[in-house]
């Protein structure tokens, strides 16, 4: 017997450059694809146009996004079923005026779900899991339950479809490349670039113009920041647009170096298989020095590839490693093995959907 599918409610306030969104994106989107509702409140829904247009446009099917403002209005949530889950990404707090709606019923979900940031950090395994009762205001005793993405089994995950692409041969990279106008034979490779202001930009420019990249670089902070620093003659800089989740994954996947950021693109580079470089988002007491360490411990990174994180994020100085194909093949080897060790576990929908009792 089919188990009725159950609606769940996802809130995403937009805290730092498409990555919470990006994040609350797949997540919709695959809950869907395996039978659930989501109902996706948004504070800032233009950003959806050009991320995932078929979401923007109300043309996926199993996912409705509404924004923000309206869970604080009373005559909206009067019209709308109660969802049975609520999911608070990134810690978000729910509008005070949603909780007094739902107390003033009372309509509370089944589960209420704190999904939280990303990390490898021995901490996460102890308090995935753990409730945190709500000591104060409309939602007054209820609970919700912090559910921690992560590396490892003890944690809830990572987001993965079911149907992810295998990693591309050379030849596969050869051939998008080719379309794209890149890989020109006199080149080594194509790096993409999605970063904030890493401490390392200048260094790793002339790692990569001493190898001979082209160089695709993301708008926004990206751009601002490559402005910012003298390009190497040896780099071919291509300004890129916001692309779609789907043409991003690509860029992914077709690139044979990802310099990524943030949590979204981390997880789409760890699929892609690609050899990648992480710049953490920084933070004044260095808190974000530890959470690197703690990745690279689980990534099992060669001495080389944990150096040049370390310069990239600012962590420590000396001599960026040279970008030789051999050192890109130790790198990529590393990256499809923690690949491999992944795909052993349950993904974060997986786990979520056994947690509220549906798997």
């Amino acid at each position: 017997m089919l188990t009725p599918p159950r609606l769940w409610d996802v809130f995403c306030h937009v805290i730092d450059n498409h990555g919470d969104l990006g994040v609350c994106a797949r997540l919709a989107r695959q809950l869907a694809e395996r039978g659930e509702q989501v109902r996706l409140w948004i504070d800032r829904a233009e950003d959806l146009a050009w991320l995932a247009p078929d979401l923007a446009a109300q043309a996926l099917p199993g996912v409705t996004w509404r924004p923000w403002a309206q869970a604080s209005e009373p005559e909206v949530l009067d019209t709308l079923p109660p969802a049975e889950v609520w999911i608070e990404a990134f810690g978000c707090e729910l509008p005070e005026a949603f909780m007094a709606h739902h107390a003033r019923e009372p309509r509370w979900p089944a589960h209420w779900i704190n999904l939280e940031y990303l990390s490898a950090e021995a901490a996460v395994t102890r308090l995935h899991g753990l409730p945190s009762p709500v000591q104060h205001g409309p939602a007054k005793g209820q609970c919700k339950h912090f559910f921690y993405p992560g590396f490892v089994p003890q944690t809830g995950g990572l987001l993965r479809e079911r149907d992810l692409p295998d990693p591309w041969s050379s030849e596969a990279r050869a051939q998008w490349q080719s379309a794209q106008g890149l890989g020109l034979a006199a080149r080594r490779g194509v790096a993409s670039l999605f970063c904030y202001e890493p401490p390392g930009l200048a260094a790793g420019l002339e790692a990569l113009g001493e190898a001979g990249f082209d160089l695709l670089v993301a708008p926004g902070r990206t751009a601002q920041a490559l402005a910012g620093v003298a390009t190497p003659s040896g780099v071919a800089v291509h300004p890129m647009p916001w692309v779609s989740q789907a043409a991003y994954d690509a860029r992914l996947w077709g690139s044979d170096l990802n310099f990524v950021r943030g949590e979204d693109s981390l997880v789409r580079a760890l699929w892609a298989g690609q050899p990648f470089l992480w710049h953490l988002y920084p933070q004044s007491d260095h808190a974000h020095h530890a959470k690197l360490d703690a990745f690279l411990d689980w990534l099992e990174a060669p001495p080389c590839l944990r150096e040049a994180h370390q310069l990239w994020n600012g962590c420590a100085s000396g001599v960026w490693p040279a970008l030789t194909p051999p050192r890109l093949a130790l790198w990529r080897a590393c990256v499809q093995a923690a690949r491999a060790r992944l795909q052993d576990q349950d993904d974060l929908v997986t786990q979520l959907q056994r947690w509220v009792g549906r798997v």
